[in-house]
């Protein structure tokens, strides 16, 4: 139904940082739960973070206190700020709407390695 256009990714030093963002098509952007995702080589999709149409946020375990997502729906974007990175964050990244997840773009990669 949506179109997702993911962007920012790039190859960093552990402990540095980057924006991920997410362009998404259609009218109807502000009343979706989002989230990123994110996929290793030989591992399944995981959930990364996820935010509500009221800003409400949930993150994994593994990035709370490192990550931060944000939406801004006058732009139907959504961002995944990556402070503190390290090399098990190294994944392809995907954003979807939670709960009826749209087909999946082609991600971003992120790279974390000294």
């Amino acid at each position: 139904q949506v179109q997702l256009v993911e962007s920012g990714g790039g190859l960093v030093q552990p402990g540095g940082s980057l924006r991920l963002s997410c362009a998404a098509s259609g009218s109807r952007f502000s009343i979706y739960t989002m989230a990123w995702y994110r996929q290793a080589p030989g591992k399944q999709r995981e959930l990364v973070a996820s935010i509500t149409s009221d800003g409400s946020t949930n993150y994994a375990d593994s990035v709370k206190g490192r990550f931060t997502i944000s939406r801004d729906n006058a732009k139907n974007t959504v961002y995944l700020q990556m402070n503190s990175l390290k090399p098990e964050d190294t994944a392809v990244y995907y954003c979807n709407r939670y709960y009826r997840p749209s087909d999946w773009g082609q991600g971003t990669q992120v790279t974390v390695s000294s």
